[in-house]
This record gives structure tokens, sequence and C-alpha cells, in this order.
């Protein structure tokens, strides 16, 4: 039993040098941090309740194998995926830092999976869902606002609730985003969304009893405080729910909607990369994918042989 303890902490001592590493090193988000430190812990509880002592410096890819194979029972493909890579991050880490000489997933491959294209709204069900907005209720300004935020600017869910009063630059017709890593970005803002914050901002917001430390943020629940993901996620669901709509949708569908429909309306790559504050040209592709239509109305207009 001591032994077991004395492993653990080992793995403990590994893993918060690990998030510190993330952290500063990486400047990744706290979300992204738990992700990672989740994929460790499984195997870390793999480890405690098979009764194996193996350190995250002696652990064998033998051991991690067993692991991911047990896991595999009860994940999909993706999952298992996600996990490998998870763990094979950490394990670079140690590397990194010199705690051991090689990755003990080196050789272990993640199982195929195809590229999973994500769901879209039409213009039609994005303004479906919009005016399906109880206008009447004072959150009624707020949640329009919001949406159209979501779907004007293509911003992430994080991106929404963290926005300040202080990152609107409605005179130059931008915001400013601050996104994975702390990375900053402006994203231009077309009038009717400026129009939806003003109107939140002057008949809803200005009448809440705002809390410290929440002066300057742009969206608040009823009590003056900063919004949840989990709360956006929910009146989006409930939306879809009141409409009718077949699509499982969240916050993120309609930042996928943003980029489709400006890729659909002729916007090239490079610019919807940067409104969307991809790190690489290949993540914004993936919109290509979702309208070969746009392709064939490429080729028919700029190749020599149309």
């Amino acid at each position: 039993m001591v032994f077991f303890i004395f492993t653990s902490m080992k793995w403990q001592h590994a893993l918060k040098d690990y998030q510190l590493y993330l952290k500063i090193e990486r400047g990744l988000s706290q979300n992204s941090i738990d992700n990672y430190t989740l994929d460790v812990k499984k195997l870390m509880d793999y480890l405690e309740s098979n009764g194996l002592s193996a350190s995250p410096v002696k652990i064998s890819t033998e051991t991690i194998q067993q692991f991911i194979y047990n896991t595999a029972k009860l994940v999909n493909a993706r999952s298992q995926s996600r996990l490998i890579s998870g763990l094979r991050s950490f394990f670079n880490y140690l590397v990194f830092e010199d705690y051991r000489a090689d990755n003990p997933l080196e050789l272990i491959e993640s199982p195929k999976i195809g590229r999973k294209l994500p769901d879209t709204l039409s213009e039609e069900e994005i303004d479906t869902i919009i005016n399906a907005i109880d206008l009447s209720k004072p959150e009624g300004e707020r949640n329009r606002a919001m949406l159209e935020t979501l779907y004007g600017c293509g911003l992430r869910v994080s991106e929404l609730i963290n926005l300040k009063i202080s990152d609107l630059f409605f005179d130059e017709g931008f915001i400013k985003v601050t996104g994975k890593g702390d990375k900053q970005r402006f994203v231009p803002i077309v009038g009717i969304t400026q129009k939806y914050i003003n109107i939140y901002r002057k008949e809803i917001r200005n009448h809440l009893n705002i809390q410290a430390g929440f002066e300057d943020t742009l969206f608040l629940n009823r009590r003056g405080k900063q919004l949840t993901r989990a709360m956006i996620f929910t009146i989006i669901k409930q939306l879809s729910e009141k409409i009718g709509l077949k699509k499982t949708i969240s916050p993120h569908t309609f930042r996928h909607s943003f980029a489709t429909h400006l890729l659909q309306n002729n916007a090239d790559l490079r610019s919807i990369q940067l409104m969307l504050g991809h790190e690489s040209i290949t993540t914004t592709e993936i919109y290509v994918h979702l309208d070969k239509g746009h392709l064939t109305k490429v080729i028919e207009q700029y190749h020599p042989r149309k």
C-alpha cells in the first residue's frame, strides 16, 4: 500500500509540472489543460485499479497498450484516438524535460478515423432560431445579442462569454477577441450585430446590479455575473427544441455556420482563417469539404478549360 501511495505521488508531481508547462509554455486555456489532464488521470486510475505500480518514468509501452486495449472496449475510435494523442503529449513533455529517454506511445498507432465534418445551420434555420427568442423577457434581448454575435463574428463560446465592453470598437467596425492561448485578433462586426448589442446594453444591462469584477464583462446573467459555457449551451438547446429542429446543435454550430456561409458567398479561406483565429489554414480547409458546390463554381469560373 505504501508503495502505491509513493507511485501515485510521482504521477501527481509529474502531472502538476505538466499542467504548468501547458499553461505557461504552451499558453493553453484551462479547458484544454483539463482535457489533457483527464487523459493522464484515466491512465493513473487504470494502474491503481489493477494494482500496477509503474511510475511515469518507468511505465512500459506494453502496460500502456493494455490500458488502451481495455479502454477501446468502452469508447469509440475518435475518443480512443484523442486519448492516445493526450498521453503522447504528456510523455513527450517528460522526454523534453529529460525525465525519460523515450516516449512509450511512439509505436502505438491511433485508430484510423474519418474526418468529422461539423454540423451547420442554413441561413433560414439561423433566422428561425433567433426569431424564436422571447423578447418579452429581460434575458431575451441578451440572448438575441449573444446569438447574433456568435453567428455574426464566428466566435467560440469561451470567446463570447469573455467578451469585454472595452473590446468593442464599433466606430472602427471591429471587436477584439481573446482566443486560445490568450491570442488576440480583431474581427469585423456588422451593423446589425452592433445594433442588438447596443439595445441589450442600454435596455437590459444598464439596469442590472453588476457584481464587482464584472463591470467590463459584456454578457451577464441576472445576478450581474459572467455567464457560464453551460448556460450558453442550455439557451441554444432550449431554442432548438422550441422550433422542433432535428439537428443536434451547440454554440460551435453557429461558428461553423459563419465560416460555411462566408465560403458559400465567395470569401477566401485566408480571410476566414484570420477571422476564426485558426493557427493553420489546414483547420480552416474543413469548410471546403462542407460545400462541394462552391468548388464546382470555382472550377467553372476560373479554370481555363471550362
